[in-house]
């Protein structure tokens, strides 16, 4: 079976209160609206079943929760959004094989209630955060009991990044031009909320700690010089007192850390990015996921793209069924 554990979806009495909620999230009518697969179960289906022994993992399409709710409301749209999708498990068993929880991460007691309550009454088999919470580090106090909580719950969190256009490129502008914040934006955010984890000591805190990172870890695997002996010089390149003391406080290389990361194989057909972050992360820690349905086909081409490279990558065949079932079965407990 090809378990997809990285597609989205917008389930619809989750995007009707959304659009009730919040200003924001008017100009996701039109995003929605363009692509149909992520509320239109038929049509999803019919994609979904071109492709033998296909299953979905399902988790929410941006924006974040917490960008479109005030902390006393972010609750209430978390709960619907987890609630909705869990019940498209119910339904749709063949389909959709579990699904993984929002939250309202604007609201850190909200949060962690969400997570015990869709893992325990909703049968969730991770959360899914972004790589800021309304720009601020997920290494912050405040979201690491959340990395506690998920260590001893041994389920996953998966990292999907989060920027705007109007986060600009440069200093004399007021915005990203060319979709250049997405297309570069993108990676960076996913790497550098994969360094302030590393960094910061949240593995040291949490051995157990499995984190999933959308499009094969970004910059991670290509930059890996950098991150090896370019990072064991960590503190040499500044007079910063926190930067220069940060080796000590660690217990591994920085390297190290960086390769306790899963990631997903969401490259849009990219068969050398594929093999090198397969290089990087190893067998046992990439996992079949493909970004439907983003693609300019609007639901097929991701799917399609994604087994033809993993189909062709130089790989045994038992490493080929870790990716595509093994380890998503393993990591989310689906027996």
């Amino acid at each position: 079976m090809k378990i997809d554990i990285f597609p989205h979806i917008i389930p619809k009495p989750y995007y009707d209160k959304m659009l009730k909620m919040s200003e924001r999230a008017a100009y996701m009518q039109k995003r929605v609206r363009e692509v149909p697969v992520l509320y239109d179960l038929d049509t999803r289906f019919r994609i979904m079943e071109k492709y033998e022994d296909y299953a979905q993992v399902l988790t929410l399409n941006l924006p974040p929760i917490e960008f479109l709710a005030e902390p006393d409301t972010s609750p209430e749209l978390a709960k619907l959004a987890n609630d909705s999708m869990a019940e498209l498990v119910v339904k749709y068993p063949h389909h959709f094989l579990a699904f993984v929880a929002s939250l309202p991460m604007n609201n850190p007691d909200a949060m962690l209630r969400e997570v015990k309550r869709a893992v325990r009454d909703l049968g969730a088999r991770g959360v899914q955060i972004d790589s800021n919470v309304n720009g601020r580090p997920l290494d912050e106090p405040e979201f690491r009991p959340l990395f506690s909580l998920m260590a001893e719950l041994d389920l996953p969190v998966w990292l999907h990044p989060t920027r705007s256009p109007d986060f600009s490129d440069y200093k004399t502008e007021n915005r990203s031009k060319y979709d250049l914040w997405w297309a570069f934006g993108w990676p960076h955010e996913t790497s550098v909320a994969m360094g302030r984890l590393a960094l910061s000591g949240v593995f040291d805190e949490n051995a157990n700690l499995k984190i999933i990172t959308h499009h094969m870890g970004a910059m991670i695997p290509y930059f890996e010089g950098r991150i090896g002996g370019g990072l064991d010089q960590l503190g040499r390149r500044t007079d910063n007192e926190h930067d220069i003391g940060t080796l000590a406080r660690l217990e591994k290389r920085p390297y190290d850390y960086f390769r306790m990361f899963y990631a997903d194989t969401a490259l849009f057909g990219a068969l050398p990015a594929t093999e090198c972050g397969l290089a990087f992360f190893g067998s046992d820690h990439v996992l079949f996921g493909t970004d439907m349905p983003f693609d300019p086909e609007k639901g097929p081409g991701f799917i399609r793209e994604t087994i033809r490279v993993i189909d062709n990558i130089t790989a045994s065949i038992d490493d080929k069924k870790k990716i595509y079932e093994g380890n998503a079965r393993r990591l989310l407990k689906l027996g």
